[in-house]
């Protein structure tokens, strides 16, 4: 793989660490800044949805600028975004640097996977966009259990310090190198790139995004209460649990692009009903200690297997002027997907039945985003695809 990619991941590896941290952070924060847990976790709201309004916005904004000079633009968003949450004096500046550092998340990604796929040979493009998330991944792995220690020991302040120490050296590496006229060609006229927007298979695949990644967030953005309160563990080995995680995560993002480059709509269902199935045994595996560490660790492996066949369909079938639109809209539809499924979860903790009925709620929410892979999958037959409709013209 190419080194550029690698700095790609890097990037990656910080916005991943302040998009998930929060999970480990939840009762710090609630504590110290006198609001509910379903409060705090709606910070992971308010950054989705951040991340939602950013990325088309954004992509739109600098479709005629460098590629390398947007990504590192978004790099210097993001690492004032989370000085800005380090400095926050209360809850509602909290959410509103939350909200700023979310604006850089869905282009970066967008773009980035973009040039991801262009570094390599057509038959890499969905291992490519798995390495870039790699980043995300790894960010599981050591960003969040670490800024979750680091919060339990020092205040969750010194996490958000840390986090904008990442996002300077992030930023230093992809100056160094991403290569500043790879893959920038001039951009389609503006009426070209929206026209993917009227696409049915692309509004498809960013609909099982939102609703098939949903069910994850309902579970995940609970973590901490759901080790501390239903398992039993002590706030200490909720770190060791988001390792675990992590770790299940970074084997489940590179079998999801093995499978996409294999063919990218069987592993969207396949994908999707395995995660229907491990969501649906939560309330189960959380009972005792050992079955959900081994629970939390399954559901990395689930959850972002489905990233990488997610990315890539929507890339599929949108047309080739736009491509840096419709994959910042799938990373803003997953984090759109993320904002509902910490705000039903926290619905379902203060309104409904309570944490014990996280798991059959994510499970329900995703088994509707397969039924739209479903559909998506019938449609299929009826129309060409993109890039067979510009073969047959040539």
């Amino acid at each position: 793989m190419p080194i550029a990619l690698l700095a790609l991941t890097a990037g990656a590896f910080g916005i991943g660490t302040t998009e998930f941290v929060l999970m480990g952070l939840l009762t710090q924060v609630s504590a110290d800044l006198h609001v509910s847990i379903a409060a705090a976790g709606l910070l992971i709201s308010g950054y989705a949805l951040g991340v939602a309004i950013g990325a088309p916005v954004l992509t739109i904004a600098s479709r005629r600028l460098p590629r390398k000079t947007v990504l590192l633009a978004l790099m210097a968003i993001f690492t004032l975004g989370n000085l800005a949450c380090a400095l926050a004096p209360s809850y509602g500046w909290l959410m509103a640097a939350r909200v700023v550092t979310a604006l850089a998340h869905g282009t970066f990604f967008g773009v980035g996977a973009v040039v991801a796929t262009g570094l390599v040979v057509p038959e890499r493009r969905a291992s490519a966009i798995a390495i870039m998330f790699t980043g995300l991944t790894a960010a599981t792995v050591l960003g969040v259990p670490a800024g979750a220690w680091l919060g339990l020991h020092f205040g969750w302040r010194a996490t958000f310090w840390a986090v904008t120490a990442i996002g300077v050296l992030a930023f230093a590496v992809l100056a160094a190198f991403v290569p500043r006229s790879r893959n920038d060609a001039p951009p389609a006229p503006l009426r070209d790139e929206l026209a993917v927007l009227l696409q049915p298979q692309v509004l498809l695949g960013l609909a099982m995004t939102v609703v098939g990644y949903a069910g994850v967030f309902v579970v995940f953005t609970y973590i901490q209460p759901l080790l501390t309160t239903v398992t039993g563990l002590s706030d200490g080995a909720v770190s060791a649990v988001l390792l675990l995680f992590g770790g299940g995560m970074a084997i489940g993002n590179l079998l999801g692009g093995r499978l996409a480059d294999r063919g990218a709509m069987r592993a969207v269902l396949g994908t999707l009903a395995v995660l229907t199935i491990v969501l649906a045994s939560t309330r189960f595996a959380v009972g005792t200690p050992w079955t959900a560490v081994v629970f939390f660790g399954v559901l990395g492996v689930a959850s972002f297997a489905t990233v990488a066949p997610l990315q890539l369909r929507v890339l599929e079938k949108a047309s080739a002027a736009g491509q840096n639109l419709a994959s910042s809209l799938n990373i803003a539809a997953f984090n759109l997907g993320n904002a509902i499924g910490a705000w039903a979860g926290g619905l379902t903790i203060e309104a409904g039945p309570g944490l014990g009925a996280l798991g059959w709620i994510a499970a329900l929410i995703t088994l509707a985003g397969l039924a739209i892979a479903l559909w998506s999958r019938a449609l299929d037959g009826r129309a060409p695809a993109p890039a067979e409709c510009a073969a047959a013209r040539a």
